[in-house]
């Protein structure tokens, strides 16, 4: 297989269900139910830690957030003099691409320190100033200069992704990261009000809003407007979707659809009153491991290479993006050693894949951890608690927490020493999430020793 181009569209707080072609009935994306028709949609794809600057730390990486040091969304260090490179010293797979050849561009949202400065081997820059703001007159980073970019943010960075496609001579093969900010908040008056008219009587099923989660973050804004919010929501999805169709059709357009890699994911899950709460991780205080947290959207597609239509149930994780990208392109011995990720390109060809020996799934959110297998969940808090232990084939939406039955302890203490053992193989000691304060409030600088010693969450 020749090196293909890789167009790879990052959403920003999208639950795995706000897709049509995930089985919601009433959310609107017919460009992305269109990609999955022309591709293999991953049902059981896993983010790194629900929250997104760890998750698209360790996408770029393959890194751990015990790696990288990426624990929670960065709150400084974005742009001024105190301007951090959080992954400065860790090879990123577009670093590598880059070095075989790649010309590498990003549109859209970095929100991974020091946004003026063009890093990991992109050529191309133009992202956001730090990681969220009002949909119109967004601050960007436009030409190494900030800017406030006229228009509504995700056509804009869509405008900006198609003139980079347009730039392409086809002398090298590109990559083109393209990250949205949609749906992050804010949702009510922020987006087109001809597509948030579309859901004026939508009945919202989909979005249950249940009794307040006993841990929910009690000065959450939306929970009094849900419906307006839940409007504004899936508005921005829909506005994404129609943005997606452009890039899709461009690349047709150009006669690159077959030589493109094109990759949708979600940075981290969402819940928009599921379990009683708005938000990822951070939505309740401890930080939570539903699955709708750490859930996310995934589709590759690549026609005449990647199997059509076909909805994959492995367990997967952004920790296995970087190896599976470099695996495909054909430059695979480049890779860092010590990721805890492995290559899932057998998957994406349609091949049988022996999945790893013990198929689990670990999730972090600073001193909060996850082992999940197919059937079981199990959430750790150090130093005390409260964990939790859910039967993932009864109670798929983890209601009922099994942490003291007595007939579960034995189950407890086997993934107990599971989740400690794949910790202690990966985890930087300098970055261990589990000496990290991190309760869900940013981060301020880096972790560790590295930090000089200063509070570094807030």
């Amino acid at each position: 297989m020749n090196q293909p181009n890789i167009v790879f569209i990052l959403s920003d707080d999208q639950g795995s269900w706000a897709m049509g072609c995930a089985g919601n009935p009433e959310i609107r994306t017919p460009n992305l139910d269109r990609l999955a028709a022309t591709g293999t949609r991953f049902d059981n794809f896993f983010c790194t830690s629900p929250v997104c600057s760890p998750a698209r730390a360790s996408l770029l990486t393959g890194r751990i957030p015990s790696q990288h040091g990426v624990h929670d969304w960065i709150k400084e260090g974005n742009m001024g003099e105190g301007a951090i490179p959080y992954l400065d010293g860790q090879t990123a797979y577009t670093e590598l691409l880059a070095a075989n050849g790649y010309v590498c561009g990003i549109s859209g949202k970095w929100h991974l320190g020091d946004s003026l400065t063009p890093q990991k081997g992109f050529t191309h820059w133009f992202v956001h100033q730090s990681g969220g703001s009002p949909y119109y007159d967004a601050p960007m980073i436009r030409d190494g200069k900030p800017v406030k970019e006229k228009g509504y943010v995700t056509e804009v960075i869509t405008e900006d992704a198609l003139a980079f496609i347009d730039r392409q001579t086809g002398q090298a093969p590109f990559y083109l990261s393209v990250h949205y900010t949609a749906p992050h908040s804010p949702w009510i008056g922020q987006h087109p009000e001809d597509i948030v008219a579309l859901y004026e009587d939508c009945p919202f099923d989909s979005c249950p809003q249940g009794p307040s989660h006993p841990w929910a973050i009690p000065n959450a804004p939306w929970g009094n407007k849900w419906r307006e919010n839940l409007k504004g929501y899936f508005a921005a999805v829909t506005a994404m979707d129609l943005q997606i169709g452009r890039l899709i059709d461009r690349l047709e357009a150009k006669g690159l659809r077959e030589q493109t890699l094109l990759v949708f994911m979600g940075d981290n899950g969402f819940n928009c009153g599921h379990h009683g709460f708005w938000g990822k991780g951070n939505g309740t205080f401890p930080q939570n491991m539903y699955d709708t947290s750490v859930k996310v959207p995934a589709i590759f597609s690549h026609p005449g290479t990647i199997p059509q239509g076909k909805v994959c149930s492995s367990m997967l994780s952004g920790y296995d993006v970087m190896p599976t990208l470099l695996d495909y392109t054909g430059i695979p011995d480049t890779m860092p050693g010590g990721l805890p990720g492995g290559s899932f390109t057998p998957l994406l060809l349609g091949e049988p894949m022996v999945e790893r020996e013990h198929v689990f799934i670990y999730d972090e959110y600073g001193p909060v951890r996850m082992v999940r297998s197919r059937e079981w969940k199990y959430v750790h808090r150090y130093p005390y608690g409260p964990h939790e232990l859910y039967d993932l084939l009864q109670d798929p939406g983890e209601r009922t927490n099994l942490i003291d039955v007595p007939e579960q302890q034995d189950r407890i203490a086997r993934m107990k020493a599971e989740l400690d053992r794949w910790f202690v193989r990966y985890a930087d000691p300098e970055r261990d999430g589990v000496r990290e304060p991190v309760r869900g409030g940013g981060q301020l600088r880096l972790a560790g020793p590295d930090g000089g010693g200063k509070t570094a969450f807030t």
